[in-house]
């Protein structure tokens, strides 16, 4: 969901050092900015249009700036700076092509804000308007609007002095378990059932149904040319439904996950300590799976979904052994014997399903992922297929790994 991530309210960098030395020269400085994108003009709205959705919000303060982030192609962000010494915020419109049920969206972020707010409170944190997302009420109480042309906006508190960081480290992937597991540890408790914010998000059977579909149709006459894929993924298609299964036997809850499980989707403050998870569009019930199987196939590659070279495809242990220690530091306390055993083949499980959904894109025409060339979609399916078959002939050492840290 990388072209869905909220807006970042942060100084975007590459690793925690660079993070710590540039907070030693700025420590007054609030940045706020990405790698692929800086501040520049608004220029998809008038400043009118945007202050006229700001004055459906409750903010403190009057407007002094505003400044567009990005290109504006997904989602319209802009920063708001305030005259006044109050917080500054983040505007953004909502991207309802993507998240169709937005008072869905809203409900179960405010709901797992707030509850994340009270575990804080409880447990006697300082300084928790860093430590998670807080979003302004509208003047009707809600927590986003819509503006004449029936578009969404919500508005975000700004956190000042905080950081993403990009590089994919053991370090950033032990904080990233730590973080992650933590987030899904504080939900646990949530006492009300939330709805999927993407129906079908993570489910494996309804992404080999898709598949098969596609199969089916054969819109580009494209099947025969894969077929050796197909059979690949056939065969392994019932392994990989596991969860599923669990889940129908009893044995595998859902719990609340985040779902986007990326380095980049949690902020540091200062000193490189882990503030709050951010970007939580996704927090949905699915399976633990979602979030530890999901880092796995973004970070443990020792290259990107994009590389069309399969000889570069490998599955990262260092990356692997990192995360699951500071994961089972935080998570370990509510897993269960069966989540915790079958977290080495989530991690196979994540790029299979990627390489299905590829697949069937490019079977379908490439209508859903953007592409830079003919058999862009091809070339990712085969990637995260080799990426597969090397976490399944790690398996045994994964394992092995997993059961050392539970002694």
């Amino acid at each position: 969901m990388e072209a869905f991530r909220s807006a970042l309210f942060a100084f975007n960098t590459k690793d925690l050092n660079l993070c710590r030395s540039f907070f030693a020269k700025q420590k007054d400085s609030c940045i706020f900015a990405t790698t692929t994108y800086q501040f520049t003009n608004a220029s998809s709205m008038d400043y009118a249009d945007i202050k006229t959705i700001l004055q459906s919000f409750t903010m403190e303060g009057s407007v002094a700036e505003i400044k567009a982030l990005g290109n504006g192609l997904i989602n319209d962000t802009y920063k708001i700076t305030t005259a006044e010494e109050g917080p500054d915020y983040v505007l953004q419109r909502i991207n309802n092509a993507v998240f169709t049920d937005v008072d869905l969206l809203q409900h179960n972020i405010e709901v797992v804000t707030d509850h994340i707010r009270r575990k804080l409170m409880e447990q006697n944190e300082d300084d928790i308007d860093r430590k998670v997302l807080r979003f302004v009420r509208t003047k009707d109480g809600k927590t986003y609007t819509q503006d004449e042309r029936q578009q969404y906006w919500r508005l975000a508190v700004f956190i000042p002095r905080s950081v993403t960081v990009e590089a994919v480290t053991p370090e950033s992937s032990r904080f990233a378990g730590q973080a992650f597991g933590r987030f899904e540890a504080m939900l646990t408790d949530v006492p009300e059932t939330l709805g999927e914010t993407i129906p079908d998000f993570h489910n494996m059977g309804f992404r080999l149904q898709q598949l098969r579909e596609a199969v089916g149709t054969d819109k580009r006459g494209r099947v025969a040319e894969v077929r050796p894929l197909l059979d690949e993924i056939e065969a392994h298609a019932d392994e990989m439904c596991f969860a599923e299964r669990l889940h129908q036997a009893g044995k595998l809850p859902k719990r609340l996950c985040h779902c986007d499980t990326k380095v980049n989707n949690m902020l540091f403050d200062e000193d490189g300590n882990v503030l709050c998870v951010i970007d939580l569009d996704t927090v949905m019930p699915s399976y633990v799976f979602s979030d530890f199987g999901d880092f796995m196939r973004t970070a443990a590659n020792f290259t990107t979904e994009e590389d069309p070279e399969p000889g570069h495809v490998g599955f990262n242990m260092d990356i692997y052994k990192a995360f699951t220690e500071g994961y089972l530091q935080s998570a370990g306390v509510f897993l269960t014997e069966e989540e915790t055993n079958h977290l080495p083949l989530a991690a196979a499980m994540f790029p299979f399903m990627q390489a299905v959904r590829f697949l069937a894109d490019y079977l379908n025409g490439d209508t859903y992922y953007k592409i830079k060339y003919p058999e862009h979609n091809l070339n990712r399916a085969k990637n995260q297929l080799r990426l597969f078959e090397d976490v399944m002939r790690k398996l045994p050492e994964m394992n092995d790994y997993l059961q050392e840290l539970r002694k």
